[in-house]
């Protein structure tokens, strides 16, 4: 039986998510020998790092008033 990896819940689980995306847009943007694939992984990892960036700026409990505020 596979051992299953824990992975950190809340503000550690998302960043730790978001880079492990990040860092695989990267490898599939490096290897890939599509243009318009480069181009298409390269957008979407500066948005994942502009999130990135966002979500280590703001603190955890805005985010989640927002969230709740914006849901009701």
């Amino acid at each position: 039986m596979a051992a299953k990896s824990r992975q950190p819940k809340g503000p550690d689980g998302a960043l730790s998510s978001l880079n492990g995306a990040i860092e695989a847009l990267d490898l599939a943007k490096e290897n890939s020998r599509i243009t318009q694939a480069k181009a298409a992984f390269g957008s979407v990892s500066a948005l994942l790092v502009v999130i990135r960036v966002g979500f280590l700026l703001v603190p955890i409990d805005q985010l989640l008033a927002n969230v709740v505020y914006r849901r009701q």
